[in-house]
């Protein structure tokens, strides 16, 4: 059975400062030699390792990297919390990236019924409480188990992308203007006239609806283009519709969506 030795390098990369009474080629000359200058660490890497086996010709046991006596304790100290500290930066980003944020168990969203060519497609969205898309079901008609399975099993792994904190631009840039059948004039969405493919009028509804995309719909938003992120021009009613309304659904035009029921009155008074 064959042994290996693991080494590992590191480049300390530190600057000496020191104090000069006169500026001249003798003091210069004898600078190499002097102790008396201040030390700070620029930076620490870690090389690539490298494998050595055991048998050969060298057979003494590695020995641990140790640094320059000349060099002050405060400079390995230094070195060792740097590698303390990256260590843990490391750690932490594989915490943060296999981190799934689950849907609430009662969610927002919408429902899309559009037809490609023969083809009947129904989309459906699942919104966080911050109105950030989560998840979304693709049903279509007049396909076989295959095809349903397929795309049943598309729309899970796009969700869990999502609620791994995939970015749905992402989504958007790899499956828009993809090719395949069913194909065609789209009927049944308002700002999607043709589609080359069910993926490419799947998520350039997704992203007309939760990017605000323009450039991607075929018609102008019919609904005014008021800004509605200002949280000057909002009342407290406004806010709290806001925040229980899909933003899919109304695609940032909320006060468009709504009915004022300002001027309306009701009289509740029974009849004698």
């Amino acid at each position: 059975m064959k042994k290996f030795v693991v080494e590992t390098y590191y480049t300390c990369t530190f600057k000496t400062v020191h104090t000069l009474d006169d500026l001249n080629d003798k003091e210069l000359s004898k600078i190499d030699d002097r102790t008396d200058g201040s030390v700070e660490v620029i930076d620490v890497k870690l090389n690539n390792r490298k494998t050595k086996k055991i048998g050969g010709e060298n057979k003494d046991k590695p020995e641990n990297i140790r640094i320059n006596n000349s060099i002050p304790k405060s400079i390995s100290n230094k070195i060792e919390k740097e590698k303390k500290i990256s260590a843990e930066n490391m750690t932490s980003s594989k915490v943060k990236s296999n981190a799934r944020f689950k849907m609430p168990d009662r969610r927002k969203g919408y429902i899309q019924k559009a037809q490609i060519g023969d083809h009947k497609v129904y989309l459906h969205t699942g919104e966080y409480d911050d109105g950030k898309i989560g998840e979304i079901f693709i049903d279509t008609n007049k396909e076989g188990e295959l095809v349903k399975a397929m795309m049943n099993n598309f729309a899970i792994a796009i969700s869990l992308g999502l609620q791994y904190g995939v970015p749905l631009d992402e989504y958007v840039d790899a499956f828009i203007d993809t090719k395949f059948e069913p194909s065609g004039n789209v009927i049944g969405n308002d700002r999607i006239l043709s589609a080359s493919s069910i993926l490419d009028y799947v998520f350039r509804e997704l992203a007309i609806s939760y990017l605000g995309k323009e450039e991607l719909a075929h018609t102008p938003s019919i609904a005014s283009s008021k800004a509605l992120s200002g949280d000057n021009s909002d009342d407290k009613f406004l806010k709290i519709v806001k925040n229980i309304t899909s933003k899919g659904f109304v695609r940032s035009n909320l006060e468009e969506k709504l009915v004022d029921l300002s001027d309306v009155r009701i009289n509740l008074k029974t009849k004698n």
